[in-house]
């Protein structure tokens, strides 16, 4: 049965999820000018890959990454997966210890950390528990409950815009290419489009249709970045962490009936990211059960959600997480690129030894 409807909700979610928490912070500071040149090169990147990944994954239908990989042998299956289980974890520490830390900041001051930590990967872990096929029925819920508010944010983010603060419009010298924001950018790219091979035995869907989900993203690159620079200016909008979530707290509409707008897009946030969070650990889980199937993979779910919150554990600030995501920048990058192009060469190769033995 075709759920291309469910895999391009579980794509479009998690971006989403990303590209208004990190990413407008991540390209605002990496340049003062030409920020849509910046958003440009990484958006050419990722859809080049995306599209380079699904056409590898082509060559095997009915196959996981896991088992084009292990068709290669033992040792190049260690050698492609090893670091992806590394990436894995530390975007999962990573997205819950940040997102903890602005629900902290924004309304729930006085709840511990920890307590928040735990109640994301409880709920995430609960949804891996039950399979992929949950994590698909949970993002169409969530798409269903939540999508609507989120472009309802977004429309009305457009209140206090200026747009003289689109000039000056170009970086001659592309000097974002050497600051770190604007490689940690490149983490609302890494790890969003992973689950297409993974889930390719479960769930049949339309390569199309996610490369137009893909294009369909394009404008909330730019919207995360530019409204917040229009309504602060580069100068004020460069010192904040979440300049599109801080841009909301701006926002005054005397018809409507709350008051803090921040919340509710927020709140939206926080649920795609859990349903990112609740992917990435099963795709953990069905990396180690390969490794060891004797194992169930739920357990694996549990095991690793507890290693999670106690690497969150360990992080005792903000600087720690940026330390942290910048660590994880080589990684991030074999995950980007190596992974799509690593696949794609081995599906040519697969074909070719098929031509071979046919002829």
């Amino acid at each position: 049965m075709d759920k291309s409807l469910h895999v391009i909700f579980m794509y479009g979610l998690t971006q989403l999820g990303f590209i208004f928490f990190f990413y407008s912070g991540d390209i605002i500071a990496s340049t003062s000018e030409g920020h849509w040149l910046a958003i440009i090169i990484g958006l050419v990147l990722n859809g080049a890959m995306v599209w380079l990944y699904m056409k590898g994954l082509g060559y095997f239908p009915q196959q996981d990454i896991i088992s084009i990989y292990t068709g290669l042998g033992k040792g190049a299956a260690v050698l492609f997966l090893l670091p992806l289980i590394f990436f894995l974890f530390i975007t999962n520490i990573i997205t819950i210890r940040a997102f903890s830390e602005a629900i902290t900041l924004i309304f729930l001051a006085n709840t511990p950390l920890w307590a928040i930590m735990a109640l994301i990967i409880i709920i995430s872990g609960y949804i891996a528990l039950n399979g992929v096929e949950s994590i698909f029925r949970t993002g169409v819920l969530l798409a269903i409950l939540f999508l609507p508010v989120i472009l309802f944010t977004i429309c009305i983010s457009f209140q206090n815009v200026d747009f003289r603060y689109f000039f000056p419009i170009m970086d001659e010298k592309l000097t974002f290419l050497t600051k770190p924001p604007y490689w940690h950018s490149f983490s609302a790219f890494a790890g969003s489009f992973l689950f297409l091979g993974f889930i390719q035995p479960y769930v049949a869907y339309r390569p199309r249709i996610v490369m137009i989900t893909v294009a369909a993203l394009v404008p909330f690159y730019f919207i995360s970045v530019y409204v917040p620079l229009f309504t602060f200016g580069q100068s004020t909008a460069s010192t904040f962490k979440f300049p599109f979530i801080v841009l909301m707290s701006t926002i005054h509409i005397n018809w409507l009936m709350f008051d803090r707008i921040t919340m509710f897009l927020l709140l939206c946030l926080v649920t795609f990211t859990m349903l990112f969070i609740s992917m990435v650990l099963w795709k953990l889980s069905q990396v180690l059960h390969r490794c060891l199937p004797k194992v169930k993979s739920s357990y694996f779910v549990i095991v690793i959600a507890a290693v999670n919150f106690i690497g969150c554990l360990f992080i005792t600030n903000w600087d720690e997480i940026q330390s942290l995501i910048m660590w994880n920048t080589m990684l991030r990058f074999y995950v980007l690129v190596g992974i799509p192009c690593s696949i794609w060469l081995i599906g040519i190769r697969s074909r070719r030894m098929i031509k071979d033995e046919g002829a």
